[in-house]
């Protein structure tokens, strides 16, 4: 059996399980010698903007000279993507030994996220990292990963995804990311609505953690783009303009947020600096040339994070350039709130369906495909070749989409910008 296909496997075998829970996963744990205690962790929850935080905070700390694991996910085109060390994946063969290594000790049914998470704490022990950035699938409080005891935790947002698990208000939703505030660990905030605020203040006041919130100019700011390059030019507190080679609405608060970081673990200047600069990010506002056709890729997936990029998209120059739009989101997201966001900043819209077995179907969406300027087409490789004629098309969505385009596009031998 080929790695995806056991990993589609491993997924569907565990995706409907409930779970050990905290108490039974911290027991697996143990009999694993307690993997998570063999390096620091920087624990990081958020709405949205935890995985490019992550990314730019690991790949800082690896540019710092420190062995660097990093777990998030979702994954864009390989699974193994989401157990890094120093940038680099996991090997296919080291992910079904580590995997292999923790089902030999379960003794209640782990489900999917459970059995990663496990994977990647033994896999990060093995390999003696110094550091380890750790993601929070969902929530905080009831997370797997929040079994771990930080050096620092963050929190980058507080928006409403995944009502139906975490809450249907924000006070809610912060009370569930607060929950990865631990006792005497400093925390740093971004900013949030103050109804969230006031949850997380009051979480960390109980814990006596030492809370910064994050705002940007506070850090840095920003000062420019470069949208043939990909770069964001930023003015940091020594004046010094430095470029950070991310775009999008909120790739400043991230960078603010990992330069507080930074300051928190003692990483020099330069080390930072070059880790900005030369941070590899796919799928986050990413700039794919194909022949005469620039695909913009973004792994947008919530309301709050279609809202970000609708307002940036109308500030770059692709969005006067005709620009198709073709989309595909879960089922359990609110995609006709984001379809709404962005459907009238495009004459045509093409929606169609992710390659995941949570993917929203014309079924799911029919009474959001209502405006004269969308179609619908359920293969996405049919959409991608329909959508060429046009100069500019932003993929957009679901990260399963995204990944599904850049893998059409390398296996198409094409050059990425």
């Amino acid at each position: 059996m080929n790695f995806n296909n056991w990993f589609l496997q491993l997924q569907t075998r565990t995706v409907a399980q409930i779970g050990a829970g905290l108490v039974a996963f911290k027991q697996l744990l143990a009999r694993l010698n307690n993997p998570q205690y063999n390096y620091k962790i920087i624990h990081v929850a958020g709405t949205n903007g935890k995985g490019t935080l992550c990314t730019l905070l690991a790949h800082t700390l690896t540019c710092a000279g420190y062995k660097t694991g990093l777990f998030v996910s979702p994954h864009l085109v390989s699974p193994a993507e989401r157990i890094q060390i120093n940038g680099k994946a996991i090997s296919k063969k080291e992910f079904k030994e580590v995997v292999q290594t923790v089902l030999a000790v379960q003794q209640e049914p782990l489900n999917f996220f459970e059995l990663l998470t496990a994977a990647a704490l033994v896999y990060f022990a093995r390999q003696q990292t110094a550091y380890v950035v750790l993601e929070t699938g969902l929530g905080g409080r009831k997370d797997p990963t929040n079994v771990c005891d930080p050096v620092l935790s963050v929190i980058t947002s507080v928006g409403l995804d995944h009502t139906q698990i975490l809450g249907d208000t924000l006070c809610q939703i912060a009370s569930e990311k607060a929950g990865i505030i631990k006792p005497g660990v400093p925390v740093l905030c971004g900013e949030v609505a103050q109804e969230a605020a006031e949850v997380l203040t009051q979480r960390a006041r109980v814990q006596e953690a030492p809370l910064t919130w994050v705002q940007v100019g506070q850090v840095c700011r920003e000062v420019g783009r470069d949208f043939e390059k990909g770069f964001t030019h930023l003015r940091m507190p020594d004046k010094q303009t430095w470029k950070l080679h991310l775009l999008g609405n909120k790739q400043t608060q991230n960078a603010c947020l990992v330069y507080a970081a930074t300051q928190q673990l003692h990483i020099p200047q330069h080390a930072i600096k070059s880790a900005f600069e030369t941070v590899q990010l796919p799928g986050r506002f990413e700039r794919i040339q194909r022949g005469k056709t620039c695909f913009i890729l973004d792994g947008a997936h919530n309301p709050q994070a279609v809202e970000n990029l609708v307002e940036f998209w109308k500030q770059t120059p692709y969005a006067k350039q005709d620009p198709v739009l073709v989309c595909a989101f879960m089922k359990d997201k609110d995609f006709s709130r984001m379809l709404a966001l962005l459907v009238p900043h495009f004459a045509r819209v093409i929606v169609t369906v992710p390659p995941s077995m949570r993917g929203a179907t014309k079924m799911d969406l029919k009474e959001s495909l209502n405006a004269p300027n969308i179609t619908f087409e359920p293969d996405y490789q049919v959409a991608l070749k329909e959508s060429q004629k046009a100069k500019v098309v932003l993929c957009t969505g679901s990260f399963y989409l995204v990944g599904a385009v850049r893998n059409w596009i390398e296996k198409s031998r094409l050059k990425i910008s």
